[in-house]
C-alpha cells in the first residue's frame, strides 16, 4: 500500500507490486481525490479498478460518483450515477453538492425533489447544499419547504443543519425566524454566531448586530476575521465609519473584504478623501493586494475628488495585477466615469472599448460620462445604439438620459418605461418631473407627479423647482403646504427651489417671508446658497439698495454667489455704484475670472463712462486675463483641432 500514497499531494500513483488491492484501498485512493480535486489521479485510480474488476461494486461506483463530482467532472458523474441502480443519500449528496457549489440552483433543487421522489431520505450532510441553493437563489418558499422536511426527518437539532437555516432566512429577508432558530438551538458554534450578526446586518438591524458581539464573547466565543468584517460592515452602514476604522487597525491579518467594506463605507457616506489615503496606507505596507471590487470602490472616491492622476496610477495598477476581462467588468464603469469627469473622453471610450457591451451597466457609465461632459446628444446616440443591439434599458439608463433628453425623444422614453414596467422605480418618475419641466410641459410635469404611488423628498423639490423654472412661483409654494401635510420635511434643496422661484416670478414678498419663516416655522439655518438667492430675489426686482444692506447684515462673510448675483443685477439696471462694489468683492474672492472685470467695463460703457471702462480694461490686461471666446459646435470626423481634442470625437464609433 505505501507506493500506491501519493508522494506530493496527489501527483502521481504506482500500481506496481500490488497484486490483488482490495476495495477498501481503492475507496481510500478515490477519498484523497476527492479532498484534492485531483481528477487526472482518479481516473488512474478508475481504471485500475475496472482491471482489477471491481467496477460493479455499489459502494465503490458510490465513491466514483463523489470524486468526479467533487472533481467538477459532472458528465462522468452523471454517467456512473445513472448506472447505479438504486443511488444511495451518498451518491444524491455529490450530485446535490455539485449543482450548490456551481451556482445551479434550480438544477440542485430540481435534483433534492427527485432524490425524495425515489424514496431516498435527505440526511443532515443534504440539507446544507440544498439550503444554500435556496439561499443564493433567494427562495424563501422553497427553503421553507425544505425547514418542514428537516422537521419530519428529525434533523432540526443538526448544527450544521440549523446554521444553514439561519442563513437561509437571513439572506431571504425573514431575520425573526432565524432569530427564533437561533434562540432554540441547545449547541453553537462561531459560524452560529457570525450568520445570526451577518443576518441581523444585512436586514439593517444593525444596533442588534453589534449587541450580539458581547453576547457572544459572554458565551466564550471570540470574535475572528469573520465577525469583524461584518461588525464592520454594520458599523459603515451606520456612517460610523471611524467605528469600523479603530476596527481595521486592531485586526492583525486584514484581508480583501476588510479593506473593501471599510472603503465603500467612507465613499458611501461622502467622505472620498479617506479610501485614497486608506488605500495608499495599504498599498504601502503590502499587507492586502486589492482586487478588482476594491479598485472600482477607490476609482468611485477618485471620480468625486477629481483626482484624475490617481485614477490613472489604479488604472496601471488594475492592467498589471488582474486579468483584463475581470478587472474592466468590475472597475471598467467606475474608471470610464473618472476620465469623463476629467474631460478625457477619448480615455473614457477607451476604457469603454474594452468592456462588455452586453452588459447595461457599462453602456450606463458611458452614457453617464457623456452626460456630465455636457454632450447631451452624443449620450442619446449611444442610447438608440444600446437599444438597436437589443439592451433593455434599466431604471439607472432612463434616470441619467432624461435630463439632457428633448420633448421628442423624453416622449419616447416615456412611452418605453410604461411598456416595459419601468416606472416602479422613484428616480424614473423624479427624472420625467425634470424633463417636462425643462422643456416648459409643466402640466405634463405634474400629471407624472401626481399619478405618483410613492414619493420622496426629491419628488417634491424637483416639482417645486419645475415650478420655479416656468415661473409659477405661487403654485410652488403652494406645493410646500402640500409637502408639510403629506409628512415630509423640506431640506435645504426645498427652499432654495422655493425661493428661486419666487426671484423668477417676481414674488419679493413672498420670498421675504419665506425667509424668515425658515428660522422660526421650520428650525432651519439658512446656509450661503439661501442668502444668495434672497440677493438674487431683491436685485432682479431692482431693490439693489435693499440688496446690499442685507449682504452687509449677513451673519456669514458673503462669497462670489452672493456678490456674483449682485454684480448681475447691476448690469441689467445699469447701477454703476453697487456694480462696482460687487466687483471690487468678486476681484479679491476670484482674482483669475476674467468675465467680472467684462461685466463691469460694460456697465460702465453702458453709461458712457469710456475712460472707466478701458482702465478696467487695462487691468484684466496687466493680469494677463483672457476671456474665452466664442466658438461654434461642429461634428466632424475631419475636423483636427476641436477643444481639446473633444469635437473629432463627437462622432459616435463603436
Amino acid at each position: 500500500m505505501r507506493t500506491w500514497i501519493l508522494q506530493r499531494g496527489v501527483s502521481s500513483f504506482s500500481f506496481s507490486h500490488l497484486r490483488i488491492p482490495a476495495a477498501s484501498q481503492f475507496n481510500d485512493l478515490l477519498q484523497r481525490c476527492s479532498d484534492s480535486v485531483a481528477l487526472k489521479q482518479g481516473r488512474q485510480v478508475h481504471q485500475q479498478i475496472i482491471l482489477h474488476e471491481l467496477a460493479f461494486d455499489p459502494f465503490t461506483v458510490t465513491k466514483l460518483v463523489q470524486m468526479y463530482a467533487a472533481c467538477n467532472d459532472l458528465i462522468s458523474a452523471r454517467i456512473l450515477f445513472d448506472e447505479l441502480p438504486r443511488p444511495n443519500v451518498f451518491a444524491w449528496t455529490s450530485i446535490i453538492s455539485f449543482y450548490s457549489r456551481n451556482g445551479m440552483f434550480k438544477e440542485c433543487v430540481r435534483t433534492y425533489n427527485e432524490m425524495k421522489l425515489q424514496g431516498i431520505g435527505p440526511d443532515g450532510y443534504v440539507f446544507p447544499k440544498v439550503l444554500r441553493a435556496c439561499t443564493q437563489s433567494l427562495s424563501l418558499a422553497e427553503g421553507i419547504r425544505i425547514h418542514k422536511d428537516i422537521i419530519e426527518l428529525g434533523a432540526e437539532h443538526n448544527l450544521q443543519v440549523c446554521n444553514s437555516l439561519i442563513d437561509m432566512y437571513s439572506k431571504c429577508g425573514d431575520v425573526q425566524t432565524a432569530q427564533r432558530i437561533f434562540n432554540g438551538m441547545a449547541e453553537k458554534d462561531l459560524l452560529t454566531w457570525n450568520s445570526m450578526i451577518s443576518g441581523f446586518v444585512c436586514n439593517d438591524f444593525l444596533d442588534i448586530a453589534i449587541e450580539q458581539l458581547d453576547a457572544m464573547r459572554s458565551e466564550g466565543f471570540e470574535p475572528d476575521l469573520v465577525t469583524w468584517n461584518t461588525i464592520m460592515d454594520a458599523y459603515c452602514r451606520m456612517g460610523l465609519c471611524n467605528k469600523a476604522l479603530e476596527i481595521f487597525e486592531q485586526i492583525r491579518e486584514p484581508n480583501i473584504i476588510s479593506l473593501t467594506t471599510l472603503i465603500s463605507g467612507y465613499s458611501r457616506i461622502g467622505n472620498h478623501e479617506m479610501p485614497l489615503v486608506i488605500f495608499r496606507e495599504m498599498m504601502s505596507k503590502q499587507e492586502v493586494c486589492p482586487d478588482p471590487d476594491a479598485l472600482s470602490s477607490v476609482l468611485v472616491s477618485c471620480r468625486h475628488m477629481g483626482v484624475l492622476r490617481s485614477g490613472q496610477e489604479i488604472h496601471a495598477y488594475g492592467i498589471k495585477t488582474s486579468a483584463r476581462i475581470e478587472f474592466y467588468n468590475s472597475s471598467g464603469p467606475a474608471l470610464l466615469t473618472v476620465y469623463a469627469t476629467s474631460g478625457r473622453l477619448r480615455d473614457a471610450r477607451n476604457v469603454f472599448q474594452l468592456m462588455d457591451k452586453s452588459d447595461v451597466v457599462t453602456w450606463n457609465a458611458m452614457i453617464l460620462g457623456l452626460v456630465h461632459l455636457g454632450l447631451g446628444d452624443l449620450a442619446i446616440k449611444y442610447v438608440r445604439e444600446m437599444q438597436s443591439r437589443g439592451l433593455q434599458y434599466d431604471e439607472t439608463t432612463v434616470s441619467t438620459v432624461l435630463p439632457v433628453c428633448d420633448l421628442r425623444f423624453g416622449k419616447q422614453i416615456h412611452a418605453y418605461i410604461r411598456r416595459n414596467a419601468l416606472d416602479s422605480a422613484i428616480s424614473v418618475w423624479n427624472a420625467l418631473i425634470n424633463m417636462y419641466s425643462k422643456c416648459g410641459c409643466i402640466r405634463s410635469a405634474y400629471t407624472v407627479f401626481s399619478k405618483m404611488d410613492s414619493r420622496d423628498v426629491v419628488s417634491w423639490n424637483t416639482m417645486i423647482g419645475g415650478y420655479g423654472m416656468n415661473g409659477c412661483g405661487k403654485a410652488a409654494l403652494q406645493l410646500l403646504l402640500e409637502m408639510k401635510q403629506s409628512g415630509f420635511q423640506p431640506n435645504s434643496a426645498t427652499f432654495t427651489s422655493l425661493l428661486s422661484a419666487c426671484s423668477h416670478s417676481g414674488l419679493v414678498d413672498d420670498g421675504l417671508q419665506l425667509f424668515d419663516s425658515l428660522i422660526n416655522c421650520f428650525d432651519f439655518s439658512p446656509r450661503m446658497e439661501h442668502f444668495a438667492c434672497v440677493v438674487d430675489l431683491l436685485a432682479r426686482a431692482g431693490k439693489l439698495e435693499e440688496a446690499v444692506d442685507f449682504i452687509h447684515n449677513m451673519p456669514i462673510n458673503p462669497d462670489k454667489s452672493i456678490w456674483g448675483a449682485l454684480l448681475s443685477a447691476c448690469q441689467a439696471h445699469q447701477n454703476i455704484n453697487f456694480g462696482r462694489l460687487a466687483a471690487e468683492h468678486l476681484f479679491h474672492l476670484e482674482p483669475e475670472n476674467p468675465g467680472n472685470y467684462v461685466t463691469l467695463s460694460n456697465i460702465y460703457a453702458k453709461a458712457g463712462r469710456w475712460d472707466d471702462a478701458v482702465r478696467v480694461r487695462k487691468l484684466m490686461e496687466e493680469k494677463r486675463l483672457m476671456k474665452p471666446s466664442g466658438y461654434s459646435w461642429i461634428e466632424t470626423k475631419t475636423n483636427k483641432s476641436g477643444l481639446k481634442g473633444i469635437a473629432q470625437d463627437n462622432v459616435l464609433q463603436l
